[in-house]
Order: C-alpha cells, then structure tokens, then sequence
C-alpha cells in the first residue's frame, strides 16, 4: 500500500507533465530519427576529418550480463558462461584497429567510458587487454577522464586494481533502490552490505569520484522507502548521484513485461516520490544539476553547471564538451561533428561486420545547420532551464528563425512558466519538471504516435 503524502498540483496538471511523455533528448535529433541512409560512409568521412588537435570521447559498450534486470532497457544479453565476453572482447578490439585506421593520426582521446550491460564481467587480464589496445591505437591525453560503469554484485578487489592501474579515476554504480521488495519485483537484489564493500573497495584504490544510480517510479516504492533508500545512498557518500525516473517501456523492453503494472507508482505519485527524494538531497547539501541529477558543490559536475558549461550525451549530464565521441561495441552510438551514428545492434550482426574487415556503423542522421542550432538550444533547456539567444548567434549566426514557431507556442501555452525577452528565455518555474516538455516544443522531427517515457 503507497503512504505517499500527495502534493498534486492543479498547475502541473493543467499542463499535462503527470500524463506527458517526451525524449530525453540526450541527442537531438533522437536516435527515432536515424536511418539506414547514413552509415559506414558518413563514418568513414567524419572519422577521416576529425582535426588532430582537438581529442575525442570514446564510449566502448560491453553488453553482457550475468543477470538480466527486468527494469532496465539497455541493449544487453545474459550469459552465464566465458566464451561469449571473450569473443566479443577480440571483435571489440578489432573494431579499435579498423576505426584507427580510419582516424588521423595524432587524434587522442580525453574521456574514456566503458558502460553495459556490466563491464565488470571483464576479468583482470581482460581489462588490461582491452585498456592496453586502446591506448595503443588511440592514446589518451595524460588528463584524460576514465570512467567505468560497475556492478556491486560482480566486481572484486583484483578487478577494481586492474581497472585502476590502467587509468580509471571515475566510477559509476548502481544503486537503483535498497528496499528488498522493490529489488524483487524488478529482479535485482542488491545489499546495501554489498554495495558498501563495493564503495570501500574504490575508495581504497584512491578513485576520485563516485557516482550513484537511484531509480525512482518503480513497483511499490513510498515516500518512507526512497528516503530509506537515499538516506543509506548519503552513508556512502557519492560525489554524483543521478536519480532516473524509471522508464515503462515494454514494447521495447521486453524483459519490463515481468514487472507487474499494477504495482507501478502513476504520475502524481512519481513526480512525489522524485520531489521527496530531491529535496532530501539538497537538504543534505547536494547541488542540484540539470533535471536529475546532484552533486557536491566542489565535484566538477556542480562546478560546470554554475559556469555554464554543463552539456548532455547519452551517458546523461557531463561535463564533456567534445566535439566527437566514438562509441564501439554493439550498439554504440558516435557523435560526430555534422551527425549521429549507430553500430548494429545485434551482437551477432556487429560480430559479421567486425569479422568482414568493416565498419559496423548501420543508421544514423547526417545534421543540417538548423538541426545543430535546435540541439544546441535544447541541450540549453536540458542543462540550463533557458535559451541564450546571444551564444546561438555567436555560433550560429544572425539567423535564428526555426525557433520562432516553438517561441509563439510557448508564448500562448506556457506563458506563466517561462519568461521571454530579447536576450532569450527562462523556464521560471517547475524548472525540472517542465524542460523535456518546452524542449519537445523545439524538436522539429517529433512524431507524437511515438511512444516516449514519462515526464513525470
């Protein structure tokens, strides 16, 4: 039974954010968009024009897991046996050597990030493998940010040390949410006593910063559970903490269909449970950043969002402002200068390219001028509740007119919650929940018969 203290606001309900559902808009144009027009050329093409002094971001997606979490629905595969990581770490290692050759030379890379699946699946020797073959194609800076996504329940002290000695100063764990019912019902069980062990063991191997995943919307969580959850989160002390809403997607999902729909909070009680656990946060001397996430004041992240120089990828908030990031793996996307691209999704598929000597790019979108201008807007609105029309002049010239129709609309249907002048505008009030729906309002492609998580 919810004992969540109801807080429902008629104006929230007035503009629909408890029924909403939007992009996330880690990307504009969004990954709906891509297409198989643009692929292993476009690559290629962008790939060849990177300049040498400028570094890049690489993002290397390790897809296995040994437990399937039904919330989650990243593209990932279980296996309970070797040999599958192994094979997919030679065809990983190969698609190292193919996009090298594609690359400059001189190109660096200054942000490295292994995400999942679990990339703690790799053991020691496979960690220094991989490290090792990166950095022999693409060096990284002697500044560079290595970060590693981990899985309390499958990483140890050796694999912690190799991940260090190869160059690892971030780390990412996820929480999710330590109520043992809730863990049940989205088939991940997780102690906090295993947890901690996780945490002691990185700050043992001096990593600097540590960042929490907690996931809030999810089957029979009450305000009196999150705060539980977050008050044992605060215990461990994390430079980061991102709190997700979780996203019921079970048409693309299909592992979410085990989760049991009637025990799901609805958009009032959702919007709650994040405020309860937000408020919480800063109480406790968190910074606010962005629409979900919180920081230390002295961590980067805060840092970067009082400056104004917070930016949005599909890892979430970062403080990356990197012109290109290359993602390896299956289903990798890379940001490059004039577009997105996709690799095969299926591990079976992107192993057939590997093994053919290519590229495995397959989809993606080739920006125009006014697709750059919009995405630069939106992430604006994503990490900064506002458009600043001067710096969209500055990088874009005097010609800021694809905006006019989203601003006329925002004028008639937003005009208590956002103020306009000539500088701009600013989302004024219910900065957090409101910014996916006044950045929606830009997006130039959306399609409301797609379907989109929860605002809420």
């Amino acid at each position: 039974m919810l004992l969540i203290l109801m807080t429902y606001e008629p104006e929230l309900a007035r503009l629909g954010v408890y029924d909403a559902r939007a992009p996330r808009y880690t990307s504009y144009p969004t990954a709906v968009q891509f297409n198989k027009t643009v692929g292993m050329d476009f690559a290629k093409s962008e790939l060849a024009a990177l300049p040498v002094d400028k570094p890049v971001s690489i993002y290397i997606h390790i897809p296995f897991c040994e437990r399937l979490c039904w919330f989650c629905a990243c593209r990932t595969q279980g296996t309970k046996t070797a040999s599958p990581v192994t094979a997919y770490l030679e065809h990983v290692i190969a698609e190292i050597d193919l996009v090298a050759q594609q690359l400059p030379k001189g190109i660096m890379a200054s942000r490295i990030h292994w995400g999942g699946g679990t990339p703690t699946i790799l053991t020691p020797d496979q960690i220094k493998l991989l490290a090792s073959a990166l950095e022999q194609k693409i060096p990284h800076t002697k500044d560079a940010e290595f970060s590693v996504e981990i899985d309390p329940t499958l990483v140890n002290q050796a694999k912690i040390d190799a991940l260090v000695a190869q160059g690892m100063n971030r780390a990412s764990i996820g929480v999710q949410d330590f109520a043992q019912n809730v863990q049940k019902a989205i088939g991940r069980e997780q102690s906090f006593e295993t947890t901690q062990k996780c945490v002691e063991m990185l700050r043992r191997a001096n990593v600097r910063s540590l960042n929490m995943d907690i996931l809030y919307g999810l089957p029979h969580q009450t305000e009196i559970s999150v705060l539980d959850t977050i008050h044992k989160v605060q215990t461990l002390s994390p430079d980061r903490i991102a709190l997700y809403g979780y996203a019921h997607v079970p048409w693309m999902a299909k592992r979410q269909q085990l989760i049991d729909e009637t025990a799901l909070p609805n958009g009032e009680t959702r919007h709650d449970l994040f405020q309860t656990m937000a408020k919480e946060l800063e109480t406790s001397g968190y910074t606010p950043v962005g629409i979900d996430h919180f920081a230390k004041p002295t961590d980067d992240m805060a840092i970067a969002t009082g400056k104004g120089r917070l930016r949005r990828n599909f890892q979430g908030y970062t403080t990356d402002d990197m012109d290109t990031l290359i993602g390896l793996g299956a289903s990798s996307i890379s940001k490059y200068p004039n577009g997105y691209v996709q690799n095969e999704a299926k591990s079976s598929d992107y192993t057939q390219a590997i093994k053919g000597g290519t590229l495995t790019s397959y989809r993606g979108i080739e920006m125009t001028r006014e697709d750059h201008m919009i995405a630069r807007a939106i992430g604006m609105i994503m990490c900064d509740f506002a458009i600043d029309y001067p710096t969209l002049i500055n990088e874009f010239g005097d010609d800021l007119s694809c905006l006019n129709k989203a601003v006329l609309n925002l004028q008639k249907e937003y005009k208590d919650i956002v103020s306009f002048s000539k500088s701009g505008l600013k989302i004024v009030k219910h900065k957090r929940s409101i910014a996916r729906l006044i950045a929606k309002a830009f997006d130039q492609y959306i399609d409301d018969s797609a379907k989109f998580s929860a605002v809420s």
